[in-house]
């Protein structure tokens, strides 16, 4: 059973939302977004509201089902409001800066790295005396700003010992206790 599934989803005024062929295409204020759609799965649409049906109550059926309600919730939200990350950099001498869709890191390596990011992410970098540099990503698509976000935290994971690396704001690291002297 699943419920996620089943839950109605409410689209917002100003968006709308096309099947065809087993492509679906959200299209809102922020962006146009589609995804498709495994054989089987539909979608009904009845005054401002969708439903996301399953053929069967198979197991393959029943896990498709939940997942493609939330990939559509995502999309909806995402060309309606968006969708924002914020990283941290905790470590002496760790920048950000970016110029344009470029993103200038220094995180203790003998060389900066630069990533260049997608179009769809936009990109700020806040940098203030006595604090961490945040990193803000924005973008209408949910998995897009993921793993643009993931990739930059690949770069250096915060270790337990010291907390140093790059993190999600708000995110705690267990901290280890290290060598006993």
């Amino acid at each position: 059973m699943s419920r996620i599934g089943k839950a109605i989803i409410t689209i917002p005024a100003g968006i709308t939302i096309t099947e065809k062929e087993g492509v679906v295409t959200v299209k809102g204020p922020k962006g146009e977004l589609s995804q498709e759609l495994t054989e089987g799965i539909t979608i009904e649409q009845n005054d401002g509201q969708l439903n996301v049906n399953r053929p069967s109550d198979a197991k393959q059926h029943r896990a498709l089902h939940g997942l493609y309600r939330a990939l559509i919730n995502n999309m909806i939200v995402g060309v309606n409001t968006g969708f924002e990350k914020k990283l941290e950099l905790v470590g002496v001498g760790y920048r950000a800066s970016h110029a344009g869709q470029k993103l200038e890191l220094a995180l203790g390596f003998s060389h900066g790295i630069v990533l260049e990011l997608p179009n769809e992410v936009k990109v700020d970098t806040l940098t203030e005396k006595g604090k961490n540099p945040i990193i803000t990503l924005t973008s209408h698509d949910n998995q897009l700003l993921g793993m643009v976000a993931a990739k930059i935290r690949s770069f250096r994971k915060p270790e337990p010992y010291k907390g140093k690396g790059v993190r999600f704001v708000g995110e705690i690291v267990r901290r280890k206790a290290g060598k006993s002297a």
